[in-house]
């Protein structure tokens, strides 16, 4: 029972935290975005072409590896607790 407890109670605190760290990465990409597009606008810019900048980049974001890695967060640390329950058993 109690690892059963461990085991819901982890997957929460996890589901937490990759929610947390995926909200913190999405804000800082879209704050990138938006830097270089204040940074170095091009002529004629409007803030219509600013927001197709911005949700460009951020689709680019959704499909690519960063997104994938924060995934990592499920796996690693029930590994490294299941190989420090195994070596302590």
């Amino acid at each position: 029972m109690q690892f059963v407890r461990l085991v819901v109670f982890g997957f929460l605190i996890l589901s937490v935290l990759y929610l947390c760290i995926t909200l913190y990465s999405r804000s800082v990409r879209r704050e990138k975005l938006e830097d270089e597009w204040d940074g170095n606008p091009p002529e004629g810019a409007t803030p219509e072409l600013r927001a197709s900048f911005v949700k460009d980049g951020m689709a680019k974001y959704e499909s690519g590896l960063r997104k994938k890695l924060i995934l990592l967060v499920f796996i690693i640390p029930p590994f490294v607790i299941g190989t420090i329950i195994y070596f302590i058993n």
